[in-house]
């Protein structure tokens, strides 16, 4: 029986006019209280951000 790894995702837009602190802000607290890994982030020439989000999904056996 092998292990699947399944993902569950987060997609996050930033506007433009958000200061790199203020998005940093916002992951650390993705991270430590939804258990979210960064997984991608963009910066584009607009100066909006996008970062993607992950986090494993655990399954849990059932129980006889």
């Amino acid at each position: 029986m092998g292990s699947v790894r399944e993902w569950e995702t987060q997609v996050l837009f930033m506007p433009r006019g958000t200061t790199r602190g203020d998005a940093r802000r916002l992951l650390t607290e993705q991270a430590e209280y939804g258990h979210w890994e960064l997984w991608r982030l963009r910066l584009y020439a607009d100066g909006s951000r996008r970062a993607w989000l992950r986090r494993r999904v655990i399954r849990v056996a059932r129980t006889a």
